[in-house]
């Protein structure tokens, strides 16, 4: 059954906590009003409001077994409120809504009868197009002399065939007059799958398929013992998965440190553990040593991805900023990860803003990725039958990118400009073109414009 989100509902409740929060801000305002001065660490309310539009192609689709179109577009309007309930205290609300088309996955069920199958063509199926929806809400709590804070979150997200649920919290230090910073931080997520398999395997209804069923053109009257009846020699290897969730468990740790007036270091360490359902139900498996089966220009699947029920990940990074003078700064980067399926990746990138004036910036970036692919990994018709686990998803082969970025940002510390009670802060736009070696690309464009309520 898929899950479809009401993105006014979702609105409806994020102005009904923001009505709330005001609320406190009111009463710890007044509270507050006959105490002695200490400064705020959020003076005003603050709004942003992003929205993201990205697009992809390829020829990798993982829904279709490592061959096929990659193509999806996607509209991710997003609204972050970070509320001063005191001097010390700061509660923020982000809410995001996304919007995706995706040819890809509209070919879960390829046979809608408009045209024939193809894993390069889109199907029109209802699986072509989504929505995503995200809502965290945050506390967070500063000492009276800021040297230690604390922060707590919890989060809801669901798509058509996913909801999760999380939680964490951190801790900040600060030392050494506030040259040095020490954080750590654990977040967990629970996630229930709803197990949604390509149309060709899905388990056969009690009744037998009749005349109709045989026209595939509703993906609601025939099942996968349609194909068996109507595919002479089609005989999958398949069997559902036993179970529906995923569990998620982080743990970071951090260290920023000024280490003279022009530049600052930073290290980190993260450890995600995963465990549960790690394979994603509708990703086709084709095996070389079986007999290949079509129905119109479709390659039926043989079975669906295999993964381990655990995955353990390690990410290393450091930072440095350089301050060359007060138009120009260095920011450079570098992260190293591993985990125990087999993938060793490097991330290195550079970015360099330019304060053109006071208010404006110019800042091109560029980044570069390497990875090896997982130990489970193999293209489309390459895995055996006799193998345990197997995926044909490209992002966990072996593969390197570039991306390249260019934004602009717009920053008025004094809000001279409004918008009724709303005080323009800042405007950012940017621009994102990512390419890999496995004939994939996308790009991105970015709006973001943070207010100050007055």
């Amino acid at each position: 059954m898929r899950l479809q989100l009401n993105p006014i509902s979702d609105m409806k409740y994020l102005f009904s906590l923001l009505f709330i929060a005001s609320v406190l801000v009111a009463s710890a305002q007044e509270d507050n009003a006959a105490g002695e001065y200490k400064k705020r660490v959020l003076e005003h309310t603050e709004i942003d409001f992003l929205l993201n539009y990205y697009e992809q192609d390829g020829e990798n689709a993982a829904v279709t077994g490592g061959r096929g179109t990659e193509e999806l577009q996607d509209v991710s309007p997003t609204i972050i409120v970070a509320v001063p309930l005191n001097d010390d205290d700061v509660l923020t609300i982000n809410a995001n809504i996304s919007a995706y088309t995706s040819a890809s996955s509209s070919n879960i069920n390829p046979f809608d009868g408009k045209q024939p199958a193809d894993p390069f063509v889109a199907s029109s199926g209802a699986s072509k197009s989504d929505m995503w929806g995200n809502v965290v809400g945050s506390y967070s709590h500063s000492s009276d002399d800021r040297n230690r804070l604390w922060n707590a979150n919890l989060s809801v997200s669901a798509e058509f065939d996913y909801v999760s649920f999380g939680f964490g919290a951190g801790r900040t230090w600060l030392f050494n007059e506030k040259n040095t910073e020490l954080s750590l931080n654990g977040n967990v997520y629970l996630d229930t799958w709803s197990l949604i398999y390509p149309i060709e395997l899905r388990p056969p209804g009690d009744d037998e398929p009749d005349e109709d069923d045989y026209m595939l053109d509703d993906e609601d009257d025939f099942s996968g013992s349609t194909f068996e009846l109507i595919v002479p020699g089609y005989n999958p290897s398949f069997t559902e998965h036993p179970g529906k969730g995923r569990n998620s468990y982080s743990a970071g740790l951090g260290l920023s440190q000024i280490l003279s007036s022009k530049l600052v270091g930073y290290v980190s360490a993260d450890f995600i553990l995963q465990d549960g359902l790690l394979s994603t139900p509708y990703h086709r498996i084709y095996f070389a040593d079986k007999e290949d089966s079509f129905y119109e220009n479709f390659h039926l699947a043989d079975d669906v991805e295999r993964l381990p029920d655990s995955r353990f990940k390690i990410a290393l990074g450091g930072r440095l900023n350089y301050f060359v003078n007060h138009r120009i700064t260095l920011r450079t980067y570098y992260r190293y990860y591993t985990d125990d399926w087999g993938i060793t990746s490097h991330t290195a990138s550079i970015e360099i803003p330019v304060k053109v004036t006071d208010k404006f910036t110019i800042y091109p970036s560029y980044r570069f990725y390497n990875q090896t692919a997982a130990d489970y990994f193999a293209p489309y018709n390459a895995h055996l039958s006799t193998e345990e686990f197997y995926t044909s998803d490209y992002d966990l082969s072996e593969f390197s990118a570039n991306n390249y970025g260019f934004g602009v940002s717009y920053t008025d510390v004094f809000t001279q400009s409004h918008i009724w009670k709303l005080g323009l802060k800042s405007i950012d736009l940017k621009f994102h073109k990512y390419d890999r070696d496995s004939e994939f690309s996308a790009s991105m464009v970015s709006l973001g414009v943070k207010f100050v309520v007055d």
